[in-house]
């Protein structure tokens, strides 16, 4: 008699939960939507009332910046299954946009580069200063022929600080990703690091991973060489050895550097033997193949 007493007990403080919530017109307007019994949905009142919160926040909301429920950009959503009621959070319209928007994000590896790189595009790429007329030229026509399979030349960018050629050649690969093509874009001087870093683990089985990956990839931008820490190591096994692939394969490959070609040149150079030279040599012939030089020398963005 005791255990019916309190379920009793239970069951009537479920149904005055439930009388009490439908006062509020949301939760009420909310399982009045639901298609079972006054029975089932009072079992889950607090989560219901929790849905109906997060459904009128949706209501009212602007923005993905403004969300105000539990998961930024998802609604707590109720279904009815058979004779009980399953919740989950389902992607607001804000949500799904930033998703098909982003979708693009998928063909493009970034390796430590700033952020800003994986939202550049055509469209918002400055106009303002004649200087940037010859390379966004380039990337225009670079993008029309590779979607005809022409298999056109990369390019060596080179130029001043901040003048926005890594943007540049991003904004390239980004709209050539929303098409459907992969690429990568690495900062050279930490992806050397990383190899090095991941040379001994799991008896090489990352570093080769990460080198192959990088060394097939059909477009690649080596970002700032020439900043890097430079070692034999680093020039003939990892740099010669990408190239060599890459213009084995006619892989288009890009390069941003504050150096020209031939001050690179020197800085490849690491001892100062007629062998020595000769590698660093190689090393420009193989950039010279592969990509056609453009000079940038442009306003210093970061500064602005």
């Amino acid at each position: 008699m005791e255990k019916i007493a309190l379920k009793r007990k239970d069951n009537n403080l479920l149904k005055a939960a439930y009388a009490n919530a439908l006062t509020d017109e949301d939760f009420s307007n909310l399982v009045s939507s639901l298609d079972t019994p006054s029975e089932i949905k009072m079992k889950y009142t607090s989560r219901l009332k929790d849905a109906a919160i997060e459904c009128k926040n949706c209501q009212n909301c602007q923005g993905l910046v403004s969300c105000r429920n539990n998961m930024k950009g998802f609604k707590l959503t109720p279904k009815v299954s058979l004779d009980a009621i399953t919740f989950s959070y389902e992607a607001c319209c804000y949500k799904k946009k930033l998703e098909e928007e982003t979708k693009y994000l998928q063909n493009v590896y970034f390796f430590e580069v700033p952020p800003i790189l994986k939202t550049a595009s055509f469209k918002n790429i400055y106009k303002d200063d004649k200087n940037r007329l010859e390379i966004i030229k380039k990337i225009k026509e670079f993008y029309d022929l590779y979607k005809e399979n022409k298999n056109p030349k990369g390019i060596y960018l080179n130029g001043n600080f901040g003048s926005g050629k890594s943007y540049l050649i991003a904004s390239l690969f980004n709209e050539l990703a929303r098409l459907g093509y992969r690429s990568a874009i690495i900062y050279f001087p930490e992806f050397l690091v990383k190899l090095k870093g991941n040379f001994g683990n799991n008896f090489g089985n990352e570093y080769q991973e990460l080198f192959t990956s990088i060394q097939k990839v059909p477009l690649l931008l080596i970002d700032d060489i020439g900043a890097e820490k430079l070692t034999d190591w680093a020039r003939d096994e990892v740099l010669g050895s990408i190239l060599q692939y890459r213009m084995d394969y006619k892989l288009p490959t890009f390069f941003t550097s504050n150096l020209t070609i031939k001050e690179l040149e020197n800085h490849l150079q690491i001892k100062s033997t007629s062998a020595d030279k000769i590698k660093a040599r190689r090393i420009i012939e193989r950039i010279k193949f592969q990509t056609d030089e453009i000079t940038l020398i442009g306003i210093n963005r970061r500064e602005e």
